[in-house]
């Protein structure tokens, strides 16, 4: 593919062709804010708080969906640029909730981010303002739609990356906003799998996680990636933490595993870590017939105790006498290795797994 050249900010700047104007300053560290843009969907260029200056060209262009051209000249930020954009955010915030101090959202808000950048307060625009009711009769997700600024990225992953196509835009004008069909709730709806995908990529406090709420703010969380337990799959997660208490799971963007997205389980199963039913010491049974009763013991005196009778039993009664049970809440490498001890330690072909969590 040939290579376009193009000046953005006075930078001389060679970007591969068909690559938008967006990506062409993102990658070289130019600053353009968006709210409705994500590199991993389709770009809409609905929200204009991305639009650019380009010499020659009549009015201002939503840079997502702008595609480069050779000797184009950019201005990101000139005073037309910023004006455009300040009156945008002062649009939005003129019929959205300011309630900051308890946004579950806030210090993770792209809308509050922006508007503290151009020093927008909301207070130029006054009219009728939205007063939808609190959709909380799921277990999942909370859906405030006074908060929703009518990105479309929910619409779009769900679309594009779930492929249940459940929500769309509905009614027009000030009424416009996003719901399953017939106005139904997401519980109501028959096609929602509560995969939270449209949670994750939501900019502001219109969707969140009902289990995360009031138990932290943003800048409270220690982030920890880990793998997700409940399939070979390997999703990597982002696990939110405060106080050693897991406060909300999220999936970490590996474009080699799962892309940053989630199913339910990985996304909403996480209370398990945190079940007073977990055992957290290994187990021996105690008795000459077992009797059902178990001592806790040290992990190595549990895994010496595993060696000596795995290794009693296949002198006694021969290796196929042995099975293993493997768990799909392991990854393909933990999979893996006990197969391999079966066939090649043990002797033996006897080897399942439990293909549901």
């Amino acid at each position: 593919m040939a290579d376009v050249t193009l000046t953005i900010d006075g930078k001389r700047i060679t970007v591969p062709a068909g690559t938008t104007v967006l990506q062409a300053a993102r990658d070289n560290g130019i600053f353009i804010p968006t709210l409705c843009h994500d590199p991993k969907l389709t770009p809409w260029g609905g929200c204009r708080l991305c639009v650019v200056e380009i010499e020659g060209m009549r009015g201002l262009l939503a840079s997502c969906v702008t595609t480069v051209a050779e000797g184009m000249v950019v201005q990101t930020a000139s005073p037309q640029v910023v004006e455009a954009r300040k009156m945008m955010l002062e649009l939005l915030l003129a019929n959205h909730p300011q309630d900051c101090l308890t946004c579950s959202k806030s210090g993770a808000c792209s809308l509050q981010d922006y508007a503290y950048y151009y020093g927008v307060r909301g207070d130029k625009f006054h009219g009728e303002k939205h007063d939808y009711p609190l959709e909380d009769d799921n277990p999942f997700i909370v859906r405030d739609m006074n908060k929703c600024i009518l990105c479309g990225k929910c619409i779009r992953v769900c679309a594009e990356v779930q492929v249940n196509n459940v929500i769309d835009f509905a009614h027009r004008g000030f009424n416009t906003r996003v719901t399953p069909a017939m106005d139904l709730t997401l519980r109501e709806s028959e096609e929602c799998v509560f995969c939270g995908n449209c949670v994750q990529v939501c900019p502001v406090g219109a969707l969140a996680e009902k289990a995360s709420l009031w138990q932290g703010r943003e800048w409270e969380l220690t982030k920890v990636r880990t793998t997700c337990t409940f399939c070979g799959v390997g999703c990597n997660l982002e696990v939110s933490v405060k106080d050693d208490h897991v406060v909300r799971v999220r999936g970490y963007d590996n474009p080699l595993v799962n892309s940053g997205w989630l199913c339910v389980k990985g996304r909403f199963g996480a209370d398990f870590a945190e079940s007073p039913d977990r055992i957290t010491r290994p187990l021996i049974r105690v008795g000459e017939r077992g009797e059902g009763r178990f001592r806790e013991a040290t992990w190595d005196e549990a895994l010496d105790y595993t060696a000596r009778r795995l290794q009693e039993i296949k002198e006694q009664y021969g290796s196929r006498a042995i099975a293993a049970l493997s768990s799909a809440r392991c990854t393909n490498e933990e999979n893996y290795l006990m197969q391999k001890f079966m066939r090649a330690v043990i002797g033996t072909n006897n080897v399942d797994h439990c293909a549901r969590t």
